[in-house]
């Protein structure tokens, strides 16, 4: 009899203890957040997705049209050198011993004016130049007066006038190496070379 009560003792004892130790188990574990988009490891375990659960389309964000424009454009990527040997400013050309403006003129500056707003960072060089007829003082100041006679007329256009740089070259640097009234013609001119971009 002492035995069973002995036993009894242990085993209420054991009882007893095994009551008063704490369940390693959380009573309230919170559910993982949904996943966005299903199959996902953090509500699965796995990215494998359930069947019949077909994952949302990729958000497409459209680019902009002036952006891929201005990338796709081969001027950005060109070099001074390169854009000088087909330029897209055109020369102004001039009557014998004149440096007026005709409506020619005009129109190619008004051209002009809107590629130097198109690419608003180029600085440009407008060379003066003259035919071979005339001393040299003299066709370097009419050369200056043709320089100068483009940069302001660019400049009522809105073109900055710190983008344009003016020089003389007078006859020393013909264009068309003939003696005659053609060559002179395209001698009497008022150059644009790219300098900065």
């Amino acid at each position: 009899m002492k035995r069973l009560h002995a036993l009894l003792l242990v085993l209420g004892t054991a009882a007893a203890i095994s009551g008063c130790v704490k369940s390693t188990k959380p009573a309230n574990t919170p559910a993982p957040a949904p996943s966005l988009f299903p199959g996902s490891a953090s509500t699965r375990g796995s990215a494998t997705p359930v069947s019949g659960e077909v994952p949302p389309p990729p958000v497409v964000i459209p680019m902009d049209p002036s952006v891929t424009a201005l990338s796709s454009n081969p001027l950005n990527n060109a070099s001074v050198v390169d854009i000088n040997k087909d330029s897209p400013l055109r020369a102004v050309f001039f009557a014998y011993d004149s440096d007026a403006l005709d409506d020619a003129a005009r129109a190619t500056m008004s051209a002009n004016a809107d590629v130097l707003r198109k690419y608003g960072t180029w600085v440009v060089t407008v060379e003066g130049h003259c035919d071979e007829r005339g001393t040299a003082e003299y066709n370097l100041a009419l050369g200056d007066r043709r320089a100068q006679a483009v940069k302001n007329y660019m400049v009522s256009l809105g073109v900055p006038a710190d983008r344009l740089k003016t020089v003389s070259y007078g006859s020393e640097f013909p264009f068309a190496p003939g003696h005659d009234e053609k060559s002179w013609s395209e001698n009497r001119r008022g150059h644009f070379m790219l300098t900065a971009k």
